[in-house]
């Protein structure tokens, strides 16, 4: 009889330590991201959505702001960036008391689970990003990718059930409609402006690029936006993101009558490479273009005044696999007319490596079409994984057991698995020491480690414990 009840008790208990075990499982232990596209996740969540169409019946209801504009600002979050290197402070509260520099921008909330979109030069360079939501509670983000050739860059930060802007279609934009300017311009949070698309596929000439790769197809609007504004939402009267905000046309540094936003199109492609390889998958067409203007056209004698002129077909390229000549004038990507270059730039920058377009093109007054398979800047048809560094300064690091997570009561950790003379050991860490945190933003794992130094200037502070679960905080020069 004693025996039969032992067996009951211990199955009982391996039951319920079953179920406590999954339950912190689902709730707590953050492995990253287990989809690969936020477009995906937010369908998702919107399953059981259901608008009523005739609260946004523009041509019949009169114009309102109202709904877009409750509906969205609670997802438009305030970003503030603390600059500069310096000797590291025991003092948490230094970087903020005597920081080098302060900067702030706006971010949109992507997903529920935490993912926000923002413009690359609100974070460049930045030593610490700080999330500060609608509600004014504070996070500390991690970067999961940035891409200076769009102005973009993807944050988490580690929060559940967050309201979340979702995606619209910029392509379906018309020039006239209405749209807000959703933001936080001179540290004024949450404000809302109105006006109207001016125009589409805009360059303006103000991305750089080392490799000459910048893409500039900007949604011209006449809402206001001001300095504090970048990386805000641009959303249509439905409330659905339309653009991010990033740049105005202006002489004095303010607001002096247009604003230019990055199309949701190529932002949702560049945050789901971010999110999936935490790199930008460039697919090139491979040739040096240019718009075709009527001195052009009268020039080159072509037949026609509208169109991207190929001026030279790199060697090895995409282009010159499929075809494309010096003199061609391409006039349409995948039957979507392209006037010039800022369209055929978007139209392709769509596109991973590998993937392929249908190029409409001129030559001699022919029309003419081929399909052109995109490659890398490398000249590979493969997208690329961002490499994680396991070696860093003379540390080696491992990703921490889930058995051991569980034991420490931790959602993630970096194990320092060996030691040789570095910067580490010099600060004072030692073998078997789990890093939890850096500058107060969670590390999960070795590449959120190699992306949170990727960024670091100065002194850093480094929050974990030893395997015995003894706690420590070290400051170390970087």
């Amino acid at each position: 009889m004693k025996r039969s009840l032992l067996i009951l008790l211990v199955a009982c208990t391996a039951f319920i330590g079953a179920i406590v075990g999954s339950i912190f499982t689902l709730n707590y232990f953050d492995a990253g991201s287990s989809y690969n596209s936020i477009e995906e996740r937010q369908n998702l969540k919107l399953a059981n959505f259901s608008p009523d169409s005739s609260r946004y019946n523009l041509s019949t209801a009169p114009i309102n702001f109202e709904v877009a504009a409750n509906a969205v600002t609670p997802a438009v979050v305030h970003i503030r960036t603390i600059y500069g290197g310096g000797k590291f402070s025991i003092n948490a509260l230094d970087q903020y008391l005597n920081p080098h520099a302060v900067s702030s921008g706006s971010g949109v909330i992507l997903s529920d689970d935490g993912y926000i979109v923002t413009n690359y030069h609100v974070i460049e360079e930045a030593n610490t990003i700080e999330v500060v939501l609608n509600n004014n509670q504070r996070f500390f983000a991690k970067v999961i990718g940035q891409d200076p050739s769009t102005d973009l860059a993807l944050l988490k930060i580690k929060a559940k059930n967050l309201p979340f802007v979702r995606y619209g279609d910029s392509d379906k934009i018309i020039t006239g409609e209405w749209v807000l300017a959703i933001g936080n311009p001179f540290d004024l949070n949450s404000t809302v402006t109105a006006g109207i698309v001016s125009a589409k596929a805009r360059n303006i000439g103000i991305l750089g690029d080392k490799n000459n790769l910048q893409v500039e197809s900007f949604i011209q609007t006449d809402a206001a936006v001001n300095p504090g504004n970048s990386g805000g939402a641009l959303v249509n009267l439905r409330g659905e993101l339309i653009g991010i905000n990033s740049a105005i046309a202006t002489a004095t540094g303010n607001y002096s009558g247009y604003s230019f936003a990055i199309p949701v199109s190529l932002v949702k492609k560049i945050m789901d490479d971010l999110l999936e390889f935490g790199m930008v998958q460039r697919g090139l067409l491979g040739v040096q273009i240019a718009d075709v203007t009527a001195d052009l056209a009268e020039n080159q004698d072509l037949k026609v005044v509208q169109g991207v002129f190929v001026r030279y077909v790199n060697k090895g390229s995409a282009a010159e696999a499929s075809g494309l000549e010096t003199g061609d004038v391409i006039t349409a990507i995948d039957n979507h007319a392209v006037k010039g270059v800022s369209e055929l730039q978007e139209w392709v920058a769509r596109k991973r490596p590998g993937q392929t377009v249908l190029v409409k093109y001129l030559r001699q007054g022919e029309v003419r079409e081929v399909v052109a398979k995109l490659k890398n800047f490398e000249g590979s048809e493969e997208v690329m994984k961002k490499p994680v560094n396991y070696e860093i300064e003379g540390a080696y690091f491992e990703e921490v057991p889930y058995s051991k997570l569980n034991e420490l009561n931790l959602d993630g950790g970096v194990l320092v698995k060996k030691l040789s003379f570095g910067k580490w050991k010099k600060a004072g860490v030692k073998e078997s020491f789990i890093i939890t945190h850096i500058d107060k933003v969670a590390i999960d794992n070795v590449g959120d480690l190699n992306r949170a130094l990727e960024m670091k200037k100065g002194g850093v502070l480094i929050e974990g414990l030893m395997m015995n679960g003894e706690k420590q905080t070290i400051g170390m020069d970087w």
